[in-house]
């Protein structure tokens, strides 16, 4: 063992989380170690929201074209395929990350590749690496997707989102199990691209946590776009044929005794915390799981210890972990720290078409936590801005206002292009803004933000 290398801060982990802990730290003037054992950049950047959006987007921009008199008689093609894979690639730097290089030098980091694991306390081991942190060492590993306990699932080497998002070619056909956000997104992108896509989904609708018109508006589309969606049913095993280069036809097989083939299947049923193997248990700590984390982002009982992002469960979304490391950062260097946004209340976008952007509550959600509330719902398609962008295409807009403050405790958009409509709403919610005073933020003619005025409208008659 080398002797030991002395930093201000570690930080384990360089997806969006990890970088941007760094780089605070590091503009602050901290000495800096930052520790990735595959790519800097993370999940998000080569296996998840960019790659996913790249393989969505071709499909939503000719839509769009289409529902455009004169654009709709130029767009008559269809969808390249090969160039919507190349550009896909592209957005991915071809899973190469020697681009984020610059950016960590510039910040004074120091880059260790390599696996790292906790060696006591304030420090880490990294192969025969020892590095010691005066300050803080701060966990960014992120999460992984989760295969749940069915029968052959392991042995019929299914994808996951890596496997999905990265692929060079597209499948005649594709199962995907399970109905949350990477199941809808990646069945709609596969859809669109040629494959014949088939969703299994245990519960009795898609995108279960959000708004039940929402819901069935993404579920409609869709089966519009030749999707097989089957709710209610669980799978019960799998298995997958021999093949000349070992990737046979699978078949899964449901509860109520059906069976369905494919040439490939994509597991998509949540995620799982990358904690096994970071040496927590050494601290006392359980790994295997998410780790319990304070306002602060510290391990309770470390204060020396941070745990960001996906890896303390409390909102697995790539915003919200940059957001969780900024809190850590500004906390490490003895600033003031007000966690304002947290949770499975966080704003987040379902990139489908209908896209599904939503902040807070939904309606049920909020009774859940006992606020007395009421919902207020629109068309999206019945303001001007409409005639211009979605024309024609179904949408809704609803917020959840708590009546006893009167207040917005949710709001959620579905439609197309509705996903930069959400930011207005997050502040609204965040900043716990009055409806009196809310309805003098006077939305731009013929934009579709206009549906505020709607919304408003009918929330103060």
């Amino acid at each position: 063992m080398s002797e030991v290398e002395q930093f201000d801060v570690i930080v384990l982990g360089a997806g969006p989380a990890g970088e941007v802990c760094a780089g605070r730290l590091g503009e602050a003037g901290l000495s800096v170690a930052l520790v990735e054992q595959e790519l800097i950049g993370g999940e998000c950047s080569f296996y998840a929201c960019m790659p996913s959006k790249g393989l969505l987007r071709p499909a939503q921009a000719l839509a769009e074209a289409r529902r455009v008199p004169g654009a709709a008689q130029a767009a008559t093609g269809e969808l390249d395929v090969a160039a919507a894979l190349a550009r896909r690639d592209e957005i991915i730097h071809d899973l190469d990350d020697s681009a984020q290089l610059p950016w960590v030098e510039d910040h004074g980091i120091a880059l260790v590749r390599g696996h790292g694991s906790l060696h006591g306390e304030r420090r880490l081991r990294v192969g025969e690496r020892l590095l010691a942190a005066r300050r803080a060492i701060v966990l960014a590993p992120g999460s992984a997707a989760a295969m749940p306990p069915i029968d052959g699932l392991r042995e019929a080497r299914p994808w996951t989102n890596r496997e999905a998002t990265t692929a060079k070619s597209i499948p005649a056909s594709l199962l995907v199990l399970g109905g949350g956000v990477v199941a809808v997104e990646l069945a709609q992108a596969y859809a669109s691209l040629g494959a014949r896509v088939t969703i299994v989904e245990a519960l009795d609708r898609l995108i279960s946590r959000e708004e039940p018109p929402a819901s069935e508006l993404v579920t409609q589309s869709l089966r519009h776009g030749g999707v097989e969606v089957l709710l209610g049913v669980e799978a019960t095993a799998v298995e997958r044929e021999p093949g000349a280069d070992g990737d046979g036809e699978v078949t899964l097989t449901l509860a109520d005794g059906r069976s369905l083939s494919a040439e490939q299947l994509l597991v998509a049923v949540g995620r799982r915390a990358r904690t096994d193997s970071l040496g927590l248990d050494s601290l006392g700590v359980e790994g295997g799981g998410y780790v319990e984390v304070d306002d602060t982002m510290r391990v309770p009982g470390h204060d020396w210890l941070y745990v960001i992002g996906d890896t303390n469960g409390r909102a697995l979304l790539t915003h919200m972990g940059k957001y969780q490391a900024r809190l850590a950062a500004d906390h490490i260097l003895g600033r003031a720290v007000s966690l304002r946004s947290d949770g499975p209340l966080s704003p987040r976008v379902i990139f489908t078409e209908p896209q599904v952007a939503a902040v807070g509550h939904t309606l049920a959600s909020a009774r859940s936590a006992g606020l007395s509330v009421r919902a207020v719902d629109q068309s999206i398609d019945a303001v001007a801005g409409a005639s211009f962008v979605g024309h024609g295409a179904p949408g809704m807009a609803r917020i959840v206002i708590d009546e006893d403050r009167d207040v917005l405790v949710g709001a959620t958009f579905a439609g197309v292009e509705v996903a930069d409509w959400l930011h207005a709403a997050t502040i609204a919610v965040i900043g716990e803004v009055p409806l009196e005073r809310l309805a003098h933020a006077v939305p731009c003619f013929p934009t579709r933000s206009e549906v505020w005025l709607r919304l408003l409208e009918s929330a103060l008659d």
